[in-house]
């Protein structure tokens, strides 16, 4: 007799969704969390009064975190209070000056066509066409499971207006922006948003060109930070009668005949059940916690293939002053070009980046109780390598932590470096340690075209009987509502094939 129905390894997005519904399900269900705190990089840690959100900042494109907690019987917005965020960006040139996108489209259209007129007009071209395919693709996307190519085609028979935008995964980021924009600096604006899926223009699929137009139908952020969303289905879970236990650290998931059985905890205790459900990265689950002696060379040499996600390290900052900032979300970017510049000369050269390129978010912009009384959290977002030639990360992250807040004190947030009261700092290394992400990878695997959908590790395993998949290294991929609805997508499959 199991100990437990199913056991998820990993209180990411991905598995405590998953989990509080197969509790709905009315599975005895265990989630066992290695850190002592439910979210991932989507959760907040408290440091001398201040809140800061560990990775993720804002949450867009809700509609499969609606249907999970529809699937509950209860609504995302009666669980957590989301505070909307508007304008959705301020970009800050080197100069300092700023261009800010509003949340309606009529704004945006406004704003880009004071910089060039025809790209104001044309702006209203992209949005028409991404509005369409958000409607055609987006329930199918985010609730289908992609697990081989008779998922696909059931996907695009139950959805034919999916065809339409096949041309975006033959293309890249890069070239559409550049089809609808001829501005440069227009295009600047639109550079950065093809990280969200780890990636320079030029490397981007096509459709993450869909972003700069999604971020229109609604960003928010949590009243109470990241860990909201998490915590939700943690509290609902728990009333289900899912099990939580904090600093619980999984060594080996137990395989028998090719079949998971269980999991060993890194203290030696071996819990057992019918299922097993990891939000961990795929590679390291099927390489390290199963192990390549119980699968087929087909798999092991297809999951050696995969390539980890980007990385970054994040700069947690708490100040004694409101930031010259003018939105939740500020970007200090650079052309399509340098973007892609940065990517080859030096992110994959292991060269820590010379210019400040990155996210800068503002949580108390719109949440103020994250601070003590007139004082302010930053949680700045800069690009670098988990690699460094010649350095070491442990070394070398004050110093470039430092130089951060001095540049940007320099031209987008004046005067910050004389008002800091707390500066914690997570490199690519120290994500690798503190949540267990190969290589500090944010996005789980690649995001790339070889890297999505049907070519992604699936939901449901193929070669080990009993186990699935959640979280940014299976489907739909990385981000908020993506792994939200991998841990949807896990249940449902559960609930289809194991009675």
């Amino acid at each position: 007799m199991a100990d437990y129905d199913v056991i998820v390894i990993g209180a990411g997005n991905g598995g405590i969704s998953c989990a509080a519904l197969l509790a709905k399900q009315g599975r005895k269900v265990l989630v066992l969390e290695q850190s002592d705190r439910v979210g991932g990089c989507c959760s907040t840690f408290v440091k001398d009064g201040y809140h800061f959100d560990v990775g993720a900042s804002i949450v867009e494109v809700i509609y499969p975190i609606e249907l999970a907690f529809k699937m509950l019987g209860t609504e995302f917005q009666k669980e957590v209070e989301l505070i909307p965020c508007d304008p959705i960006y301020s970009y800050i040139f080197r100069d300092g000056s700023r261009v800010n996108y509003p949340l309606s489209l009529e704004g945006t259209a406004e704003v880009i066509g004071k910089l060039n007129e025809a790209d104001g007009k044309q702006w209203y071209k992209l949005a028409d066409y991404f509005a369409e395919m958000m409607k055609q693709t987006i329930e199918a996307f985010f609730t289908s499971p992609a697990n081989n190519m008779v998922d696909m085609l059931k996907m695009v028979a139950k959805n034919p207006g999916i065809l339409k935008f096949l041309p975006l995964f033959a293309t890249s980021y890069q070239d559409v922006i550049k089809k609808y924009f001829k501005d440069e600096v227009v295009q600047q604006t639109m550079s950065f948003q093809s990280f969200y899926c780890g990636l320079p223009p030029e490397l981007a699929p096509g459709f993450i060109a869909l972003i700069p137009y999604s971020e229109h139908e609604g960003i928010y952020y949590p009243r109470g930070g990241m860990i909201q969303i998490p915590e939700a289905f943690r509290r609902i879970g728990e009333s289900l009668g899912m099990e939580l236990r904090f600093n619980a650290k999984v060594d080996k998931v137990l395989v028998r005949n090719r079949r998971a059985e269980g999991v060993r905890l890194a203290d030696g205790t071996e819990i057992t059940s019918k299922l097993v459900v990891s939000n961990v990265n795929a590679k390291k689950l099927y390489l390290e916690y199963i192990g390549e002696e119980h699968l087929p060379w087909i798999n092991r040499v297809g999951m050696k293939s995969y390539e980890v996600s980007m990385s970054c390290m994040m700069m947690y900052v708490g100040c004694d002053y409101r930031p010259p900032l003018e939105a939740h979300h500020s970007l200090t970017i650079g052309p399509l070009q340098m973007m892609n510049d940065f990517w080859y000369n030096e992110y994959k050269n292991g060269q820590i980046p010379e210019d400040v390129y990155g996210l800068i978010c503002w949580p108390t912009e719109s949440d103020p109780a994250l601070a003590p009384e007139g004082h302010h959290v930053l949680n700045i977002m800069g690009m670098g390598p988990y690699r460094l030639q010649g350095q070491s990360w442990d070394e070398e992250k004050m110093r470039v932590a430092e130089k951060f807040i001095n540049e940007l004190s320099k031209f987008a947030i004046p005067d910050l470096k004389d008002h800091v009261t707390v500066l914690e700092v997570s490199t690519p290394v120290d994500f690798e340690r503190r949540l267990l992400s190969p290589g500090g990878a944010i996005y789980g695997l690649q995001m790339d075209i070889p890297a999505q959908a049907v070519f992604r590790p699936a939901s449901r395993s193929k070669c080990i009987k009993g186990l699935y998949l959640t979280g940014a290294s299976t489907h739909p991929g990385g981000g908020v509502p993506s792994t939200i609805a991998s841990g949807l997508i896990a249940s449902t499959l559960i609930e289809k094939y194991e009675k």
